[in-house]
């Protein structure tokens, strides 16, 4: 008979190994912590604490998809500052690489890159991110977005392959989409834009469902989809 003790699978907790594949963080438990050198000198996720981040990494500097995307997130940061969050940028190249990148970047369009990105030659934090995807490439980050909140929660996550660039402005509604149902104890339906109507909680109980009125809600079309808009 086999040992099962020697099969990480068979042990929730065992530290996985890297010949599976990446290993992703959980949605809605603290995100994994890290120090890193970045572009602003060592910054430590604790450090944003207070703040939402969207932490987002891209396969590597002087490539074409990436320079958009840059250009992109650069353009938008003033739009993130707005919603209490910070921007971090990632990939495996050396620290003198990337300020070689942002520096072209910056004579390139007059565009400032205001966000600090990760050196992250060691893979340590792409690794603990789930970031290095080998059927894609064992030495470059996948475009993995992460969202997480003034608590340290990771809250959502975006991934995409190496050849297609990522929506900034799906970022933003994913973000926005995440702060209003915290304030509002609502769900967002398919498409959700602020402002839109959203989804009220559905009853939990029969008696719930007699009493309900449809008169009261924005938009009802079953006992389990009722719309309205926000208070």
């Amino acid at each position: 008979m086999s040992d099962a003790t020697s099969d990480p699978m068979s042990d929730p907790h065992a530290t996985p190994d890297a010949s599976h594949g990446p290993t992703l963080p959980r949605l809605n438990e603290p995100a994994p912590a890290f120090t890193a050198t970045t572009t602003q000198g060592r910054i430590a996720l604790s450090d944003y604490r207070g703040h939402w981040v969207v932490l987002f990494s891209h396969p590597a500097d002087f490539t074409p998809v990436c320079t958009t995307e840059f250009l992109a997130f650069a353009r938008e940061a003033s739009a993130f500052e707005a919603r209490g969050a910070k921007l971090i940028g990632l990939s495996i190249d050396s620290v003198h690489a990337h300020l070689a990148w942002l520096n072209d970047l910056e004579q390139m369009t007059g565009e400032e890159v205001p966000f600090p990105v990760i050196a992250d030659l060691d893979m340590k934090v792409s690794n603990t991110f789930g970031m290095i995807h080998p059927g894609a490439s064992e030495t470059a980050a996948v475009r993995a977005v992460f969202l997480i909140d003034p608590e340290g929660v990771l809250r959502g996550m975006l991934y995409y392959p190496l050849n297609v660039g990522r929506s900034i402005p799906e970022v933003l509604r994913f973000l926005d989409a995440l702060q209003f149902s915290d304030a509002q104890a609502m769900s967002t339906p398919a498409d959700w834009t602020p402002g839109d109507p959203a989804i009220v909680k559905a009853p939990a109980t029969m008696e719930e469902i007699r009493n309900d009125d449809p008169s009261k809600y924005h938009d009802y079309r079953r006992w389990y989809l009722r719309l309205n808009e926000a208070g």
